[in-house]
């Protein structure tokens, strides 16, 4: 008996190859993926992504400074927090200010010239540039990058810093009435229904389609150091078959791809993986489903295979789900993992396709 359960949640995209298939095991047409039922809430910030960071900034590798001791303007000087975190001024050893503030770098530094001056210096130490913190701004984006965080910046902001949606530039407006406005710019270059924010590997609560074309700043989060921001193309033509395969990677999605097709062209199930809870997931970003369906009785043609749809999310597990919202929520964080691994990993290597996969949880 095929096993189907469905429930909405929130996110799909990333890698390549291909894979189809016509008739399954059992001489059926492939069959449609049951619809599901909507149920939950959309998607929106905590409070707390609405605030600036209270983090009080320490410095790393890659800012700018300009030190000077008070009264003796020959001893300004422009330096740069090193690899190592250190930072070399006048005849002094690398003093380490790596993860320390502005105020504690100082009394680093005065307690070292203490050494060479009768009286304690008073130092000062202003921030020039901010090389340490970065967010990354990836996929159909005008300029995609890596773009530092010079201080508090909403993920509006973010995107009109990288020029908006591809393939021309975006600009936004903030209005008096706290609504955005953005000139240019093309639905079928970004696919803002499946847009997303990654942060320490996991995805947060943004609907990119209320915040660019509603002006809802409900969705207008700020941004942290590290937080990957992913647009992805909305005439991509995967699936992505992720978990425990072969080769997790997206597939070439026809109008006769299937799951077995899919699963194939991934290389097939490994060893220990546990075939009676294999998943899909359809619906974006705002509203997705699950589907949980049983492999091997497709295999075995005790059911009809499944057609699958553009930007569908296969997934093999290692062992059977316990709760079906954490199975989706397992399932949509290790997609948004191997989206900002691989995304990132493409844009530092000038776009070569490098296949990172992510160990698959349970």
């Amino acid at each position: 008996m095929k096993k189907c359960f469905q429930l909405p949640l929130a996110s799909l995209i990333v890698l390549l190859s291909g894979g189809c298939a016509g008739l399954g095991p059992s001489g059926e047409r492939p069959a449609a993926l049951a619809p599901g039922n909507p149920a939950g809430e959309a998607r929106t910030p905590g409070a707390e992504l609405l605030r600036p960071s209270e983090k009080v900034f320490t410095l790393g590798p890659g800012d700018r400074l300009e030190i000077e001791i008070a009264g003796d303007p020959a001893s300004r000087t422009a330096t740069l927090v090193g690899p190592d975190g250190k930072i070399y001024y006048q005849v002094l050893p690398g003093i380490d200010v790596w993860g320390l503030s502005l105020a504690q770098a100082r009394e680093a530094l005065e307690h070292a010239l203490a050494d060479l001056y009768r009286e304690v210096p008073r130092v000062t130490i202003t921030l020039r540039e901010v090389g340490s913190k970065q967010v990354w701004l990836l996929g159909r984006l005008t300029a995609p990058g890596l773009y530092p965080l010079t201080g508090p910046t909403t993920l509006l902001e973010a995107i009109a810093r990288a020029g908006g949606p591809a393939p021309t530039p975006v600009f936004a407006t903030l209005t008096l009435g706290g609504t955005a406005t953005f000139a240019g710019g093309s639905d079928e270059a970004a696919d803002l229904r499946n847009a997303f924010v990654v942060r320490g590997g996991r995805l947060l609560p943004v609907d990119f389609s209320r915040l660019l074309r509603q002006g809802d700043m409900a969705q207008n989060i700020y941004l942290e150091p590290d937080d990957l921001v992913y647009l992805p193309s909305a005439v991509s033509q995967e699936v992505y078959v992720l978990g425990a395969v072969s080769q997790p990677k997206a597939v070439s999605c026809t109008e006769r791809t299937t799951l077995l097709g899919a699963i194939a062209g991934a290389g097939g199930t490994i060893k220990d993986a546990y075939l009676s809870h294999v998943a899909v997931v359809r619906g974006g970003v705002g509203a997705p489903q699950i589907t949980v369906l049983d492999y091997q009785d497709i295999v075995h043609g005790r059911v009809p295979d499944v057609r699958l749809e553009p930007n569908d999310i296969v997934y093999v597990p290692l062992a059977p789900y316990r709760t079906i919202t954490r199975y989706l929520d397992l399932i949509l964080t290790t997609f948004a993992r191997t989206v900002g691994v691989n995304a990132g990993a493409r844009a530092v290597s000038r776009g070569q396709a490098v296949g990172i996969s992510v160990p698959v949880g349970p």
